[in-house]
């Protein structure tokens, strides 16, 4: 499945506006914020159709996944939006991650836990927002806002300490970058090493740059951290790949246009991430040029000072920080 999707489902009493973009989509929130109200409503228009008071406004096929027979009714959805409830503890089983891995489907899950088995970006975390009433309709309209929606950009002084994801091309293209400011970076090792290695920094101002395409359930443990009044900076462009690519070193229309619009070109049911889809993207661009890339060991062309500087620019404020 691949696309952006509006949907929008109301009854005489309460109206929901979401856009989905991705495969994965988190909503959170307290009780009594609307969330089960929203799952009961596709429910009801479900059984019932237009019986049900309810008008569903969507291209795809929007359904709810519930029971114990989970994975058994899963086989039979194919191409359609798939509302989960956090009541269904299935969601952070591994064989719920497996199937979401290989679906065809684009899932919204309903859920105050991180889910660590997923790979969920930061910028598809969303909260409830009642944002005012249609008295003459006595509606109470719902949109979504994204919860961690600026955290890509926060940068506003200097660092002691880089942590990156990583310990590949992008953790040796930036502890280059960091080597040469004297600053010390240190590779995590995977996403769920970061947030001990932060705790490690308490009075020390620290830099996490991570891939924002699959971040998102280490995101409400390090936004904790920081509440505590740590110096605690957070990059997290989609990926180290995508920077690449956004930097202009692979030229041509079609890169352009797909980072314009990646989700009209990354299918969910190949890629389980953005990330993901960005690395198989480079590889295949670069695998006859002398910008060939390898995940595992960074290129030294990429080192270079011309295109050292143009992926440094791709990073913005970091980029003019580290260059």
């Amino acid at each position: 499945m691949k696309g952006r999707y509006k949907i929008r489902i109301e009854n005489k009493n309460i109206r929901y506006d979401l856009e989905i973009v991705r495969n994965i989509t988190i909503v959170r929130g307290d009780s009594a914020t609307g969330k089960t109200t929203l799952i009961e409503m596709i429910m009801q228009y479900e059984n019932d159709g237009e019986n049900s008071g309810i008008v569903l406004y969507c291209e795809k096929k929007c359904t709810v996944l519930t029971g114990l027979r989970w994975k058994e009714n899963l086989t039979s959805i194919d191409d359609s939006i798939v509302f989960i409830d956090e009541n269904d503890r299935f969601i952070t089983s591994e064989d719920f991650a497996s199937a979401v891995k290989s679906s065809n489907n684009y899932f919204v899950i309903i859920t105050r836990d991180n889910l660590h088995n997923l790979p969920y970006s930061v910028e598809e975390i969303y909260g409830i927002h009642e944002s005012g009433k249609y008295a003459e309709l006595k509606k109470t309209y719902n949109e979504f806002y994204r919860i961690y929606s600026d955290t890509k950009y926060s940068f506003s002084y200097d660092i002691d300490r880089i942590i990156t994801e990583d310990s590949n091309s992008g953790y040796q293209f930036i502890s280059t970058l960091a080597r040469k400011k004297g600053i010390e970076c240190i590779s995590a090792a995977g996403k769920s090493n970061i947030y001990a290695e932060t705790l490690k920094d308490k009075n020390r101002r620290v830099l996490i740059f991570a891939d924002g395409a699959a971040f998102g359930s280490e995101m409400n443990r390090i936004t904790e951290l920081s509440k505590t009044g740590m110096a605690i900076l957070l990059y997290l462009p989609e990926s180290f790949e995508w920077l690449i690519l956004r930097s202009g070193l692979i030229d041509g229309r079609k890169i352009a246009e797909i980072l314009e619009h990646p989700e009209d070109h990354i299918d969910s049911c190949k890629y389980f991430s953005w990330e993901r889809y960005f690395t198989s993207l480079l590889i295949d661009e670069t695998k006859s040029s002398y910008f060939r890339y390898s995940k595992e060991r960074l290129n030294d062309r990429y080192l270079d000072a011309r295109e050292r500087k143009a992926i440094t620019n791709a990073m913005g404020k970091v980029g003019e920080v580290l260059s």
